[in-house]
């Protein structure tokens, strides 16, 4: 039996992309997965995670990765309902990965609060049967979600590297980062708008962008 296991990082950061990753096993394989001593991405330090990533990528018998850019998420939030909008993004992506990955059941983190609408979400988009287990901290229930979770953490961090060299230490890319909203608050200073992977639909970057709207506005 093929089993996969799906998970994102990334979902409520004002900073970079949603990343999806899954993997595909064999079921005959989970033991050495949990051999690895996979957990919680958010559980382990980033060194750890890299070291993990490619120790898991040698034993699953295939992974794939879906990135959601800043200008994909802000279309569907700038639509109304945002959490509802965006996890039917997020349910096409994981859908994808599905497609690609071909699985007989297939282990999904749930994003929505309801975890039977997120799997029936997922199956509106696949053109072919598969069991779907849709649960809430499923990459603390599952080593196989474990996995595909530390898969995406490593790739988004690598996304925010990217960033961190072209512009300086930019934070974690999460409102809660005082970094992060230090840099929101400066770029949109120096620029008047954001660069392309910013998250403009979130409050916090439309907070910064209205209070400088403002303040010209005073000096006119």
């Amino acid at each position: 039996m093929l089993i996969a296991g799906i998970d994102d990082a990334g979902r409520g950061s004002v900073i970079g992309p949603l990343v999806i990753a899954g993997i595909l096993i064999d079921n005959g394989m989970m033991q050495q997965l949990k051999d690895l001593g996979v957990r919680d991405s958010k559980l382990l330090s980033p060194k750890r995670r890299e070291e993990l990533a490619d120790k898991i990528k040698k034993i699953v018998l295939k992974w794939t990765v879906v990135k959601l850019s800043p200008a994909e998420i802000d279309k569907v939030v700038e639509a109304g309902r945002k959490l509802h909008k965006l996890n039917r993004l997020e349910a096409q992506a994981m859908a994808k990965v599905i497609e690609e990955l071909k699985p007989d059941i297939v282990y999904v983190d749930a994003s929505d609060i309801i975890e039977e609408r997120f799997k029936q979400h997922i199956s509106e988009y696949l053109t072919f049967d598969v069991e779907i287990i849709s649960e809430h901290k499923a990459d603390r229930k599952y080593p196989v979600v474990s996995a595909a979770s530390i898969i995406a953490k490593v790739e988004r961090d690598m996304e925010i590297k990217k960033l961190h060299a072209m512009y300086g230490d930019i934070g974690c890319g999460y409102p809660s980062d005082p970094k992060t909203i230090s840099f929101l608050s400066r770029i949109i200073q120096e620029r008047g708008e954001y660069p392309d992977f910013v998250r403009r639909s979130w409050k916090p970057a439309k907070k910064l962008k209205s209070e400088k709207t403002s303040r010209q506005l005073k000096l006119i």
